[in-house]
């Protein structure tokens, strides 16, 4: 540890504590606070732009169902009693929404193999390995129902635990752990030599 990520470090945890967290950001929202709504948005975006990537093939649709997710933030935040946790009452209406979307569009049907070109730079034996395990995964779960891949989806990529994972997609936990476990079956199945050991 360099002296000077010692000497960065306070700083940085000075900022995290004078950050405001999700419960007080959606609290401000409901106020009617638009830069609250802002930092809200710039918070959560990257991280639901990931979940639905899993969801919907289309990039502009996308970017239509993450903003359509945020304006019903904006408009009832009000409503969001703090029974669970910010983060899943977000997902819960980004999955609903997303639903909603692929009801419309359904997935458009891609072309096998294509673009899973090899990158040519050199990279170390980890950082390949990881790079191999994230792309045979995504391709694997692109086999998987659109239930299938949330559950995937929100276990692995968001760490969430079954019980949030129910809130977002609307049904049992139990439903959630069968859908885990047959997820996990076709993976296993898609997936090929040590990488199953990551399952």
């Amino acid at each position: 540890m360099s002296w000077s990520g010692i000497l960065q470090r306070p700083k940085a945890e000075e900022a995290r504590a004078a950050a405001p967290d999700d419960r007080e950001l959606i609290a401000r929202v409901s106020s009617g606070d638009l830069q609250a709504f802002e930092r809200l948005y710039r918070l959560y975006q990257p991280r639901l732009t990931r979940f639905l990537t899993t969801l919907l093939k289309r990039p502009q649709l996308i970017e239509e169902v993450l903003d359509d997710t945020m304006m019903v933030v904006w408009q009832t935040a009000g409503n969001f009693r703090g029974s669970s946790k910010p983060s899943t009452w977000v997902f819960a209406i980004a999955y609903r929404k997303a639903i909603k979307a692929r009801a419309r569009w359904p997935d458009p049907v891609e072309e096998p193999d294509f673009d899973h070109r090899v990158s040519e730079e050199p990279l170390p034996d980890e950082e390949l390995h990881q790079e191999r395990l994230r792309g045979a995964l995504l391709k694997a779960m692109d086999q998987l129902s659109p239930d299938h891949r949330a559950v995937v989806d929100l276990t692995y990529f968001h760490g969430l635990g079954y019980r949030e994972i129910a809130e977002i997609v609307g049904c049992p936990v139990d439903t959630v752990k069968t859908r885990m476990f047959h997820a996990r079956k076709r993976l296993k199945q898609a997936m090929s030599g040590s990488l199953v050991d990551w399952l």
